[in-house]
């Protein structure tokens, strides 16, 4: 397959020279019975060989690429998570402000008495709305996210330092791109599972006005249990199927559909494999967040342990700002800790992504040569 563009440079590859063993059928060279020699390692100017990759290639070179990128990295997942949290504490902000009056008179309603469905809306509403605007922050941070690593990924694998303002730059050139990929192919893998929510709920809907037995809603709860398990095949096939989109977005500079129709071209043929090391990326990044923060939360536990209280130092009721003063260490450190764990849980698989991206197109394009020759190394033989 010619690809016009490859994102490093220069054309789709060529040849692989005369063979693994030289010019004759077992070489020429001096060593070895026969006269054979074993064929050079392939040229290495970056984190991985520009050759297919195993397992091993693909996990180390992730690793290398955040020992030697993680200013890069940490710098864009801390901006755009950091400009996240700043823009959802001011949504809540403005929502306690607008129905702050209402939410206090709900949650110091006397004893015995419930509080109308009108004093109840508002409040519902308004921390609906922040909730929802709170995805919606996440969505496209973690698209900014994913933008970044490709950009990194380039630069690690031929070997190339680079920085965090150029990173940044391409970063955000891309971003509406990969956000486009990522929008779509969220809903495209959801829309099985959307539909089955919207029928299941319409069904029950339609049991309970017409009260049904509740042999029938048990019926109705197994049916729906057994057509979530039936959509999930599909749903992960579709998401594995889709998933170098974003890698595509960047490297190649497509458009969102263009980057899901590559995608799935590059996943054919290797559907398991990318699943099963995509998914051993995901848990490695989520075990070593769930680690992080339970160690962080027996820390905080035991220091609590050697302290006294914070607020039995206050004769008084403390207020609003003396408990502010009081936790803000707390918050800090829970915002710090967050920080650390979205920033392994979401770089590290897409930086594998990034790796199978290249590991594909090796494969079935033959771009190691077009690596070497942007790298200055001499190609594999």
């Amino acid at each position: 397959m010619t690809q016009g563009t490859t994102g490093w440079g220069g054309g789709s590859g060529g040849g692989h020279g005369s063979g693994p063993y030289g010019s004759g059928p077992y070489g020429n060279g001096p060593y070895g019975w026969g006269g054979w020699t074993p064929p050079p390692p392939p040229p290495k100017p970056g984190v991985i060989p520009l050759a297919p990759l195993g397992l091993g290639d693909i996990l180390g070179g992730a690793f290398a690429t955040i020992g030697r990128y993680w200013k890069q990295l940490s710098g864009v997942a801390t901006a755009v998570y950091g400009a996240a949290i700043a823009a959802f504490a001011i949504a809540l902000a403005v929502a306690y402000a607008a129905v702050g009056d209402g939410l206090r008179a709900v949650l110091d309603a006397p004893p015995g008495v419930d509080p109308t469905w009108a004093e109840i809306r508002p409040p519902l509403i308004a921390f609906g709305c922040v909730w929802l605007f709170g995805m919606v922050m996440l969505v496209a941070a973690s698209a900014a996210v994913q933008a970044a690593c490709p950009s990194v990924v380039q630069s690690a694998v031929l070997g190339r330092p680079t920085t965090f303002g150029a990173v940044w730059r391409r970063s955000l050139a891309r971003f509406p791109a990969v956000l486009g990929a990522v929008v779509l192919s969220g809903l495209i893998v959801a829309l099985p599972m959307i539909l089955l929510i919207l029928g299941f709920i319409a069904t029950l809907i339609n049991y309970l006005s017409v009260d049904a037995s509740p042999a029938s809603l048990v019926w109705l709860i197994a049916l729906g249990f057994l057509g979530a398990l039936a959509i999930t095949p599909p749903s992960i096939w579709l998401w594995v199927r889709f998933s170098l989109a974003p890698t595509v977005a960047v490297i190649e500079s497509r458009g969102p559909l263009a980057s899901l129709r590559r995608s799935a071209a590059l996943v054919r043929g290797a559907w398991w494999r990318i699943f099963g090391i995509l998914l051993l990326a995901s848990a490695m990044a989520s075990v070593a967040g769930f680690v992080i923060q339970q160690l962080v939360n027996a820390l905080t536990a035991f220091g609590n342990l050697l302290t006294p209280s914070t607020f039995s130092t206050f004769n008084v009721d403390p207020t609003a700002g003396q408990i502010l003063v009081a936790v803000s260490g707390y918050l800090v450190l829970f915002m710090i800790v967050q920080l650390i764990t979205q920033f392994i849980t979401t770089t590290f698989p897409q930086l594998v992504l990034n790796l199978l991206y290249v590991d594909q197109r090796i494969r079935t394009e033959n771009l190691a040569p077009t690596l070497a020759e942007a790298a200055g190394t001499p190609p594999h033989p």
